[in-house]
Protein backbone atom coordinates (compact mmCIF):
# COMPACT_ATOMS: atom_id res chain seq x y z
CA UNK A 1 0.00 0.00 0.00
CA UNK A 2 1.19 3.49 -0.75
CA UNK A 3 -0.20 5.40 2.21
CA UNK A 4 1.35 8.87 2.34
CA UNK A 5 3.66 8.33 -0.65
CA UNK A 6 2.79 11.41 -2.65
CA UNK A 7 5.77 11.55 -5.01
CA UNK A 8 5.30 10.42 -8.60
CA UNK A 9 8.38 8.38 -9.46
CA UNK A 10 7.80 8.83 -13.20
CA UNK A 11 9.33 5.40 -13.88
CA UNK A 12 12.85 6.65 -13.07
CA UNK A 13 15.45 6.26 -10.37
CA UNK A 14 15.83 9.06 -7.85
CA UNK A 15 18.97 10.48 -9.45
CA UNK A 16 17.48 10.37 -12.96
CA UNK A 17 14.27 12.01 -11.75
CA UNK A 18 16.21 14.76 -9.92
CA UNK A 19 18.34 15.50 -13.00
CA UNK A 20 15.29 15.53 -15.28
CA UNK A 21 13.35 17.92 -13.05
CA UNK A 22 16.39 20.17 -12.73
CA UNK A 23 16.78 20.37 -16.50
CA UNK A 24 13.07 20.93 -17.04
CA UNK A 25 13.02 23.69 -14.41
CA UNK A 26 15.97 25.42 -16.07
CA UNK A 27 14.22 25.21 -19.44
CA UNK A 28 10.98 26.55 -17.97
CA UNK A 29 12.78 29.52 -16.43
CA UNK A 30 14.74 30.39 -19.56
CA UNK A 31 11.97 29.79 -22.13
CA UNK A 32 8.97 30.67 -19.89
CA UNK A 33 6.93 27.82 -21.45
CA UNK A 34 7.62 24.15 -22.25
CA UNK A 35 5.63 21.21 -23.60
CA UNK A 36 5.74 17.90 -21.74
CA UNK A 37 3.47 15.17 -20.42
CA UNK A 38 0.87 15.98 -17.79
CA UNK A 39 2.57 13.81 -15.14
CA UNK A 40 5.92 15.51 -15.66
CA UNK A 41 4.27 18.94 -15.67
CA UNK A 42 2.60 18.26 -12.32
CA UNK A 43 5.89 17.04 -10.82
CA UNK A 44 7.71 20.05 -12.27
CA UNK A 45 5.17 22.40 -10.75
CA UNK A 46 5.86 21.02 -7.28
CA UNK A 47 9.59 21.28 -7.96
CA UNK A 48 9.85 24.81 -9.39
CA UNK A 49 7.33 26.81 -7.36
CA UNK A 50 9.34 26.75 -4.11
CA UNK A 51 12.38 27.90 -6.11
CA UNK A 52 10.43 30.87 -7.47
CA UNK A 53 9.31 31.71 -3.93
CA UNK A 54 12.95 31.69 -2.80
CA UNK A 55 13.88 34.03 -5.64
CA UNK A 56 11.66 36.78 -4.25
CA UNK A 57 14.32 37.63 -1.65
CA UNK A 58 17.63 38.10 -3.44
CA UNK A 59 20.42 37.18 -1.08
CA UNK A 60 23.46 34.95 -1.29
CA UNK A 61 21.98 32.04 0.62
CA UNK A 62 18.84 31.85 -1.52
CA UNK A 63 20.95 32.01 -4.69
CA UNK A 64 23.07 29.11 -3.45
CA UNK A 65 20.05 27.04 -2.49
CA UNK A 66 18.40 27.60 -5.88
CA UNK A 67 21.68 26.83 -7.68
CA UNK A 68 21.92 23.53 -5.80
CA UNK A 69 18.57 22.58 -7.36
CA UNK A 70 19.06 23.98 -10.88
CA UNK A 71 22.82 23.60 -11.49
CA UNK A 72 22.61 26.29 -14.18
CA UNK A 73 24.05 29.79 -13.65
CA UNK A 74 22.09 31.42 -16.47
CA UNK A 75 18.79 30.02 -15.20
CA UNK A 76 19.53 31.21 -11.65
CA UNK A 77 20.43 34.69 -12.91
CA UNK A 78 17.28 34.94 -15.01
CA UNK A 79 15.16 33.63 -12.15
CA UNK A 80 16.41 36.24 -9.70
CA UNK A 81 16.39 39.14 -12.18
CA UNK A 82 13.42 38.79 -14.53
CA UNK A 83 11.09 36.23 -13.00
CA UNK A 84 11.31 37.47 -9.42
CA UNK A 85 10.62 41.04 -10.54
CA UNK A 86 7.35 40.00 -12.20
CA UNK A 87 6.08 37.66 -9.49
CA UNK A 88 7.12 39.79 -6.52
CA UNK A 89 3.57 40.62 -5.44
CA UNK A 90 2.01 37.23 -6.28
CA UNK A 91 1.46 35.03 -3.20
CA UNK A 92 1.85 31.74 -5.10
CA UNK A 93 0.63 29.86 -8.15
CA UNK A 94 3.45 30.93 -10.45
CA UNK A 95 2.87 28.24 -13.08
CA UNK A 96 -0.07 27.19 -15.22
CA UNK A 97 -0.65 23.76 -16.76
CA UNK A 98 -2.72 23.67 -19.96
CA UNK A 99 -3.60 20.28 -21.39
CA UNK A 100 -2.93 20.11 -25.12
CA UNK A 101 -4.21 16.69 -26.14
CA UNK A 102 -2.61 13.33 -26.71
CA UNK A 103 0.74 12.49 -28.27
CA UNK A 104 0.46 10.75 -31.61
CA UNK A 105 3.07 8.04 -31.02
CA UNK A 106 2.10 6.53 -27.68
CA UNK A 107 -1.07 8.38 -26.75
CA UNK A 108 0.45 10.09 -23.69
CA UNK A 109 -1.53 13.05 -22.42
CA UNK A 110 0.44 16.20 -23.23
CA UNK A 111 0.43 19.56 -21.51
CA UNK A 112 2.06 22.96 -21.74
CA UNK A 113 3.42 24.37 -18.49
CA UNK A 114 4.16 28.09 -18.42
CA UNK A 115 4.99 30.89 -16.04
CA UNK A 116 1.77 32.77 -15.38
CA UNK A 117 3.03 36.36 -15.55
CA UNK A 118 4.84 35.90 -18.84
CA UNK A 119 1.82 35.06 -21.02
CA UNK A 120 0.64 38.25 -22.74
CA UNK A 121 -2.71 36.75 -23.72
CA UNK A 122 -3.85 36.51 -20.11
CA UNK A 123 -1.98 39.45 -18.57
CA UNK A 124 -2.80 42.19 -21.11
CA UNK A 125 -5.09 45.09 -20.31
CA UNK A 126 -8.46 44.06 -18.97
CA UNK A 127 -11.36 44.41 -21.41
CA UNK A 128 -13.74 47.30 -20.99
CA UNK A 129 -16.99 46.78 -19.17
CA UNK A 130 -19.88 46.52 -21.56
CA UNK A 131 -22.62 48.96 -20.75
CA UNK A 132 -26.25 48.76 -21.59
CA UNK A 133 -27.18 50.50 -24.77
CA UNK A 134 -30.44 52.18 -25.58
CA UNK A 135 -31.92 52.91 -28.97
CA UNK A 136 -31.91 56.58 -28.29
CA UNK A 137 -28.15 56.90 -27.84
CA UNK A 138 -27.32 55.17 -31.13
CA UNK A 139 -29.68 57.41 -33.16
CA UNK A 140 -28.48 60.57 -31.43
CA UNK A 141 -24.86 59.65 -32.17
CA UNK A 142 -25.62 59.50 -35.88
CA UNK A 143 -27.13 62.97 -35.84
CA UNK A 144 -24.44 64.57 -33.69
CA UNK A 145 -21.35 63.24 -35.44
CA UNK A 146 -19.77 66.08 -37.41
CA UNK A 147 -18.17 65.55 -40.77
CA UNK A 148 -14.54 64.60 -40.23
CA UNK A 149 -13.32 65.19 -43.77
CA UNK A 150 -11.09 68.21 -43.96
CA UNK A 151 -9.49 69.39 -47.16
CA UNK A 152 -5.77 69.90 -46.81
CA UNK A 153 -4.13 72.22 -49.28
CA UNK A 154 -0.58 71.65 -50.32
CA UNK A 155 1.24 74.82 -49.30
CA UNK A 156 4.78 73.97 -50.30
CA UNK A 157 6.61 77.05 -51.52
CA UNK A 158 7.49 76.98 -55.18
CA UNK A 159 10.96 78.27 -55.99
CA UNK A 160 11.39 79.37 -59.56
CA UNK A 161 14.81 79.30 -61.08
CA UNK A 162 15.66 81.58 -63.98
CA UNK A 163 15.36 79.30 -66.95
CA UNK A 164 16.88 81.61 -69.50
CA UNK A 165 20.04 82.44 -67.58
CA UNK A 166 21.10 78.93 -66.65
CA UNK A 167 21.39 77.51 -70.19
CA UNK A 168 23.08 80.63 -71.56
CA UNK A 169 25.67 80.61 -68.79
CA UNK A 170 26.47 77.00 -69.47
CA UNK A 171 26.77 77.60 -73.20
CA UNK A 172 29.00 80.66 -72.75
CA UNK A 173 31.37 78.75 -70.48
CA UNK A 174 31.39 75.81 -72.84
CA UNK A 175 32.01 78.04 -75.84
CA UNK A 176 34.92 79.77 -74.09
CA UNK A 177 36.53 76.45 -73.38
CA UNK A 178 36.13 75.42 -76.99
CA UNK A 179 37.79 78.64 -78.20
CA UNK A 180 40.92 78.02 -76.12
Amino acid sequence: MRHGNKINHLGRTASHREAMLSNMASSLITHKRINTTVAKAKSLKRYVEPLITKSKTDDTNNRRVVFSYLQNKEAVTELFREVAAKVGDRPGGYTRIIKTGFRKGDGAEMAMIELVDFNELYTSAKPEKKTRRSRRSSSSKKEETPATEVEVKDETPVVEEPKAEAPEAATEEGSEEKKD
